[in-house]
């Protein structure tokens, strides 16, 4: 399988000498669910944000599908790293409907209306197409924002805690349904989860960082 993301001798420091990320190396593999799980403030989430390309780090290597998107000397912006990102807030556009919503990253392609239909109807909410984000329930709104995010079929998806402002009957629906379209389309997916069983239930591997590091990776496929 391909490393769809190599992480070499990561560092990243806010002030000047005090790191909150310390010699992180990581791979994810083709077709690979990951998660990365630790209590608040271990570095988890900014480590999804250099992914991401929303924040630089300060010393280390990022290389997305074998090209390098960030190092002393390079940089690439998000909307250039061909990456999915999910967040719990979901942060769909009030103004647009969620057929709209789904459109918005692939609007300038011939097949735009095929991929959003295909979308609707694999998550199971083409019933809601022309409705708004706020007619709708957390749940159907979490699927709206995953179908927008896998629409210009990115390389990677990176998700934050997407399911945290869920009960917890609505999470473990969604958990298996979630899975099997994720290993259905071949997706690479890296998730960031501070519930263990959520992250093994979803993840081929889970990783936990403490401290900025890595302190444990466990194969759980």
């Amino acid at each position: 399988m391909n490393n769809i993301l190599e992480i070499f001798e990561l560092n990243h420091s806010f002030d000047k000498g005090v790191y909150v990320l310390d010699s992180i190396n990581l791979t994810v593999k083709s077709g690979e669910i990951l998660s990365i799980l630790g209590p608040s403030g271990c570095g988890k989430t900014t480590l999804l944000r250099i992914i991401a390309g929303l924040e630089k780090q300060t010393n280390g290597i990022i290389k997305i599908n074998n090209k390098i998107v960030s190092d002393q000397s390079c940089f690439i912006p998000p909307e250039k790293r061909n990456l999915g990102l999910i967040v719990q807030e979901r942060s769909l556009f009030p103004h647009l409907t969620n057929y709209e919503n789904i459109l918005f990253g692939i609007k300038d392609l011939d097949d735009k209306n095929e991929i959003a239909r295909d979308y609707l109807e694999l998550f199971k909410i083409d019933h809601l197409k022309d409705k708004y984000p706020h007619e709708i329930s957390g749940g159907e709104q979490q699927r709206i924002a995953l179908a927008r995010s896998l629409a210009p079929s990115p390389a990677l998806l990176l998700m934050d805690e997407p399911f945290n402002a869920l009960d917890e009957k609505l999470k473990i629906e969604m958990y298996a349904e979630i899975k099997k379209i994720f290993k259905e389309k071949k997706l690479t997916v890296l998730i960031v989860s501070h519930d263990r069983d959520e992250a093994a239930f979803l993840s081929d591997k889970l990783i936990t960082i403490e401290d900025g590091s890595i302190k444990e990776m466990l194969d759980t496929s």
